[in-house]
């Protein structure tokens, strides 16, 4: 029987409290002998998409890789991701992690993996972490200095 396969996608800097609950939702969903793979946005998409400074690609998989081997003791597979669907249209993939701004994006995956024959992905949409002022945790608040990788206020 074939592994488990789970998916989830991101830039992952800094590496925050949001993103570890769609880290955590992973790794529950692969079971004890699935498969995580992580898309980790490459340089080039950073550059094209963010107006703010990012950790290189490899210190961010390694960040991530590092991270889910501490936390759950699991290797995870990182892929640089070139485009919005990373290995996503083409591979058997039982599940996909989201936020809710990237729901669309995990519709339209589903709808080109259907044209392309393929069965679709299980969605699984994971909510925000919200800071201290009931906002999301997102990596442009951190870097902005309003809060911490935690949602805590800063001065």
């Amino acid at each position: 029987m074939r592994k488990r396969r789970v998916v989830v996608g991101g830039t992952f800097d800094p590496l925050h409290d949001g993103h570890k609950r769609l880290l955590r939702r992973a790794y529950e969903l692969s079971g004890s002998d699935g498969e995580v793979v992580i898309g980790i946005t490459s340089n080039r998409m950073v550059k094209a998409n963010k107006s703010r400074l990012v950790l290189p690609y490899t210190v961010r998989a390694a960040n991530v890789a590092q991270y889910m081997y501490r936390e759950y003791q699991i290797r995870v597979q990182t892929v640089e991701l070139e485009d919005r669907y990373g290995v996503t249209l083409d591979e058997d993939i039982d599940y996909i992690i989201i936020s809710p701004e990237t729901y669309d994006v995990a519709l339209e995956i589903n709808e080109l993996r259907r044209a392309r024959g393929k069965k679709p992905i299980k969605i699984v949409k994971v909510e925000h972490v919200k800071a201290e002022d009931g906002k999301p945790i997102s990596s442009t608040r951190i870097k902005a200095g309003e809060i911490d990788k935690h949602g805590h206020i800063l001065g």
